[in-house]
C-alpha cells in the first residue's frame, strides 16, 4: 500500500504513515464489530446450554442487543469516587484496552496479510499481553476500595502464575518451529504429521502443550471456571467494582478482545492457524482468513462451553493447578521436546 500511495507523488514518509494508519483501522474497527458480536454468542451459547432463550428482543434474534449495551453506557454518568486517585483511575481502563489492542499488530491473517511482520512477533505479543496486568493493578488501587484492591491482588498472583506456565509452552513451540516468527511458525506447520495434517497439535509431543496453552489461556483472561477476580460471593464486581459508563465498557471490550486473541494464538500456535487442518490442495482454494476465523470460533466455543458447564475453582485449587501440575508438566515436555529435537537435528554423539 505504501508503494500504491508513492504512485501519486506522495513523500515515502507520509505514504507509510497513511498505509499503517491504515492497516491499523482495518484491523481495529472489524475487532471492535467482531467483540460485539462475540459477547452476543457468548450469551447465547450460555442460554442454549441453560435452555433459555437468550438476548431475542433487540434487533433481529437479538443481533442489537450488544449495542444496545454500548449505548447504554455510553449515556450513562461516569462516577468517580471522590477518595480514588483520578488520574490512575482514569487511566487503568485505557491501558487494559489499549494493550488488547496493540497485540493484533503481529497476528498473521493469511500468507503475507500482516501489520507488522517482525521477526519477534511472538516475544511482542509475550511482552505487550503481560502488560495487561498493570490495568488491573492501578484499577484495583486507585478505587480506594478494599474490594477492587483484594480482587487486583488476585487477579495478579493469578496472571503471573499461568504466564509462567504459558512461557514454557511458547518455548516449545519456538524450539519446533525455530523462529519467533509468527508466519514462520504457521509455515513449519504444513503437513507437520504424516506429511498430511496441518497443525503442531496433531504431534504426540506437542498436543500435551496445547492443552496446557488452551487451559491456561482460559486462565490467564479470568475465564470462567477461572473468574475469581470478580467472585460475586466476596468480591462484587472484583476490581472494576467502582467503575461505570465508558470505562466499564473498555474493560468490558479488552476482556474480550483479550479472550479472541487467546483464541487466536490457540489456533495459530498448535492448529494451523490460517492453513486448512488436511495439506490437500483443493482446501487451499478456501482464503486463508477463513480458515482462521472458523478455528476462532471454534476455540470461542470452547471457551463459552467450559463457562457454561464447569463451576468456579476455589483460589486454592486455582493456585496448586497453575504451580504444582500446569508448570512441572510443561517442564517435563520442554525436556522432552528439546531433547528429541536435539537427537533428530544434530544426532547421538559416539
Amino acid at each position: 500500500m505504501t508503494a500504491w500511495f508513492e504512485s501519486f507523488g506522495m513523500m515515502h514518509g507520509w505514504a507509510w504513515f497513511l498505509a499503517t494508519i491504515i492497516g491499523i483501522l482495518v484491523i481495529a474497527l472489524p475487532l471492535m464489530l467482531a467483540v460485539a458480536m462475540i459477547i452476543y454468542a457468548d450469551r447465547k451459547i450460555w442460554a442454549a446450554m441453560a435452555l433459555r432463550r437468550g438476548p431475542n428482543v433487540v434487533g433481529p434474534f437479538g443481533l442489537l442487543q450488544s449495542f444496545a449495551d454500548g449505548l447504554k453506557v455510553f449515556l450513562q454518568e461516569t462516577i468517580i469516587p471522590s477518595s480514588a486517585n483520578r488520574g490512575l483511575f482514569l487511566l487503568a481502563p485505557i491501558l487494559t484496552f489499549t494493550v488488547a489492542l496493540i497485540v493484533w499488530a503481529v497476528i498473521p491473517f493469511q500468507a503475507g496479510v500482516v501489520l507488522a511482520d517482525i521477526n519477534v512477533g511472538l516475544l511482542y505479543i509475550l511482552a505487550a499481553s503481560s502488560l495487561g496486568v498493570y490495568g488491573v493493578i492501578i484499577a484495583g488501587w486507585a478505587s480506594n476500595s478494599k474490594y477492587p484492591f483484594y480482587s487486583a491482588l488476585r487477579a495478579a498472583a493469578q496472571m503471573v502464575s499461568y504466564e509462567v506456565s504459558i512461557g514454557f509452552v511458547l518455548i516449545s513451540v519456538v524450539l519446533w518451529a525455530g523462529t519467533f516468527n509468527l508466519s514462520g511458525i504457521v509455515t513449519g506447520q504444513q503437513a507437520h504429521v504424516f506429511g498430511l495434517l496441518n497443525g503442531y497439535g496433531f504431534n504426540p509431543l506437542l498436543f500435551p502443550m496445547a492443552v496446557v496453552f488452551l487451559i491456561s489461556s482460559m486462565a490467564e483472561t479470568a475465564r470462567a471456571p477461572f473468574d475469581l477476580t470478580e467472585a460475586e460471593s466476596e468480591l462484587v464486581a472484583g476490581y472494576q467494582t467502582e467503575y461505570s459508563s465508558m470505562s466499564f465498557a473498555l474493560f468490558w471490550l479488552g476482556e474480550y478482545a483479550n479472550v479472541i486473541l487467546m483464541c487466536a494464538l490457540n489456533a495459530i500456535l498448535f492448529w494451523g492457524g490460517y492453513l486448512p487442518p488436511i495439506d490437500w490442495a483443493p482446501l487451499y482454494y478456501v482464503p486463508g482468513i477463513i480458515w482462521l476465523f472458523a478455528k476462532i470460533l471454534f476455540f470461542f466455543f470452547v471457551f463459552s462451553w467450559v463457562k457454561a458447564t464447569v463451576p468456579r475453582f476455589r483460589y486454592d485449587q486455582l493456585m496448586r493447578l497453575g504451580w504444582k501440575i500446569f508448570l512441572p508438566l510443561s517442564l517435563i515436555f520442554l525436556f522432552l521436546i528439546s531433547g528429541y529435537l536435539m537427537v533428530q537435528r544434530v544426532g547421538v554423539p559416539a
